[in-house]
């Protein structure tokens, strides 16, 4: 599993450094495989600057290339050669001076050094987005806002997100450190216990969902052996659109890439607290019932990527009466999903039994982060409180209303377990 150092010290009051935290983790067996930086650019943008094309001549010996004057800050006006069809006098470019190590964003790195081309030389690079790993986009070389000055370093221009990314061993039966919330708890223990600087977690207090009187859905469970609990919240209004920066910065540092502002925010509660959640179109369930069954051997169902499977009649769905939705805690389905259109979602926290999960999800290989999770087993007692840390998330950044009250199946009512 992958954990973000800077996400992980949200929950701690005291800030240990990557090489603490990784020591401590490893001696209460949680082993770190590998620490790693994180950049929102590889390379952080190091060593380019902001330039000013102050002249602009063609080359000597090529009729493709020109011969550029560019200032780039404190008086220095480099020479640089450069090909790209739209360089101008008057433009702030992007320049990589000698030494400069780019990261392109296929194929290997290279470093810019003093060059003859085609006889003239050259002093640097004026550069495209492809060639510092800003996009695949070669269509020309950047040209940048004219509020730039020259030799203002492009950290500036393009803000770099700086974190690492600590990569943990999970092993089977601890399901309870598949977070940020559960790695931060065994830290807080083993600086208690080894007499270490205090840990005390900062845990965000919990959102209160407005009791709205009855729920807009009803709710059927097949066989609570295998849905231990079912929670569930309608939220209106929603604004489908892409994730502020930080969540985006969040989920790419553990290897998610972000999606949309409704899914970034069920992934990033998920990696938060440990529980999986999903979101449905609301519109999908046009019943008003959400079953939580089994549906016959072989009946066909399309997964969110376009994939059509036959069921195994073991395989728990969430279902809008017999029309299965999703694969309850593997796999979402094509048409239930969330959308740019997508106005309403509601919203699910559950806890599935672990071997079903599992089965299923080795069965239709579908090895995703929430089977991962539930087959190792999620906190039953959880589930509303997860809920309501998520409608907050949702709703700063998705301008929603919140419409309680939840539903909430819990058949077994299990007391939490409280170890001294």
């Amino acid at each position: 599993m992958k954990i973000s150092y800077n996400w992980l010290l949200d929950f701690l009051t005291v800030k240990p450094s990557v090489e603490t935290i990784a020591d401590i983790l490893t001696a209460v067996g949680l082993e770190v495989e590998d620490i790693a930086r994180y950049e929102t650019y590889k390379g952080g943008l190091e060593g380019l600057v902001v330039g000013h094309v102050v002249t602009l001549d063609k080359h000597p010996d090529a009729d493709r290339l020109r011969v550029t004057g560019t200032d780039i800050g404190n008086g220095q006006v480099l020479q640089i050669v450069c090909g790209a069809s739209n360089v101008a006098v008057g433009q702030k470019v992007v320049v990589a001076t000698n030494g400069t190590v780019l990261y392109p964003f296929k194929g290997d790195s290279f470093t810019i050094k003093k060059s003859k081309i085609r006889g003239v030389e050259s002093y640097g690079m004026i550069c495209a987005e492809d060639e510092i790993g800003l996009s695949d986009n070669h269509d020309g070389i950047i040209v940048l806002d004219d509020k730039w000055a020259p030799g203002t370093p492009l950290r500036d221009v393009y803000p770099v997100y700086s974190d690492y990314t600590i990569e943990v061993n999970i092993t089977p039966n601890r399901g309870d450190a598949m977070s940020m919330l559960g790695m931060a708890r065994d830290i807080a223990c083993w600086c208690a216990i080894h007499k270490a600087t205090p840990q005390v977690l900062a845990v965000p207090s919990i959102y209160e969902i407005a009791d709205a009187g009855q729920s807009s859905y009803a709710l059927s469970i097949a066989d609570s052996r295998y849905c231990k609990r079912y929670s569930g919240l309608l939220i209106q209004n929603i604004t489908v659109r892409e994730s502020p920066e930080w969540l985006k910065n969040r989920l790419s540092a553990v290897g998610l890439k972000p999606i949309n502002n409704i899914v970034d925010a069920t992934n990033y509660i998920m990696y938060a607290y440990g529980q999986p959640l999903h979101a449905f179109d609301a519109s999908c369930i046009r019943s008003g019932v959400i079953r939580v069954k089994s549906l016959p051997q072989d009946t066909l169902f399309t997964t969110l990527d376009n994939k059509e499977i036959k069921l195994h009649h073991e395989d728990i769905m969430i279902c809008d009466g017999d029309a299965g939705l999703c694969i309850a805690g593997v796999y979402g389905g094509l048409h239930s999903g969330v959308s740019a259109q997508t106005t309403s979602i509601f919203l699910e926290s559950a806890c599935f039994d672990p071997i079903c999960i599992r089965k299923t999800a080795v069965r239709h290989q579908l090895r995703t982060d929430a089977a991962l999770r539930f087959e190792k087993q999620t906190d039953v007692t959880h589930t509303v409180t997860v809920l309501g840390h998520a409608a907050k998330l949702i709703q700063e950044i998705a301008c929603v209303d919140v419409v309680g009250p939840v539903l909430d199946s819990y058949p077994g009512n299990q007391d939490p377990k409280i170890i001294s």
